[in-house]
């Protein structure tokens, strides 16, 4: 699984509350669940905040074990090979954060890449499955995050809603100026605050980012 523009963004927007226990649903290879270790340890050197990032595909889990055992946050994120609808089953404690980067794709032609299918088709993880798993685990001041293409955006607050879930934050993520918003960032709570609402334009043109984005990501990249 490549690291892509999706994660990047919602790893790098996404509120990070002190000395937070947070869930990584569907971590991949592990990069939301590295990036907010790295956050949290840049903001804070003694930050008690832990991570359990779980993951359904194998070899995804693998990849995103080896990545975590290798980074300095080792000590600070737990790796779970487990279906999230077990995990939020079995578990016994609730979260400051729940993030996600779902799949998204429904009803459309899927690769015979099984691992590909999983990382991209909505099948194993539903949006209800996410509103109802945040539902039960996020802590009464919790938030979700989590990040989709505007018409499935949309959706997903309407489901959220149901579930007494609120956006009080969003984002609107446009390639280019010209260009129609691709993505929407979502950020949501148990309470109904007014919704505080921004653009993140990632390119004046091709291969030159927006100053925005720089200041946003640069902390991830090596090269920007």
């Amino acid at each position: 699984m490549k690291v892509g523009t999706d994660g990047i963004l919602l790893g790098a927007w996404t509120r990070l509350p002190e000395n937070a226990q947070i869930l990584d649903i569907g971590t991949g290879t592990g990069l939301l669940a590295l990036m907010l270790a790295q956050r949290s340890q840049s903001s804070n050197t003694s930050s008690n905040t832990f991570i359990d990032a779980v993951e359904i595909d194998h070899d995804a889990y693998q990849q995103a074990k080896e990545n975590i055992e290798s980074s300095p946050w080792r000590d600070r994120i737990n790796i779970h090979h487990v279906p999230i609808q077990d995990w939020a089953i079995a578990c016994s404690q609730q979260y400051d954060l729940i993030i996600s980067n779902p799949p998204f794709f429904e009803n459309a032609f899927k690769p015979s890449q099984n691992s590909r299918n999983l990382a991209r088709h909505s099948d194993s993880l539903s949006q209800t499955d996410i509103v109802q798993i945040a539902s039960q685990l996020l802590k009464p001041n919790g938030h979700l995050a989590v990040i989709y293409p505007t018409d499935l955006a949309n959706n997903f607050l309407t489901k959220a809603q149901s579930f007494n879930l609120f956006c009080d934050r969003q984002a609107y993520v446009k390639p280019t100026p010209q260009s129609v918003v691709k993505r929407m960032l979502l950020e949501l709570s148990r309470t109904k605050y007014p919704t505080q609402t921004m653009t993140i334009t990632i390119e004046e043109r091709k291969h030159l980012y927006t100053q925005d984005y720089i200041a946003l990501v640069k902390d991830f990249y090596l090269n920007l």
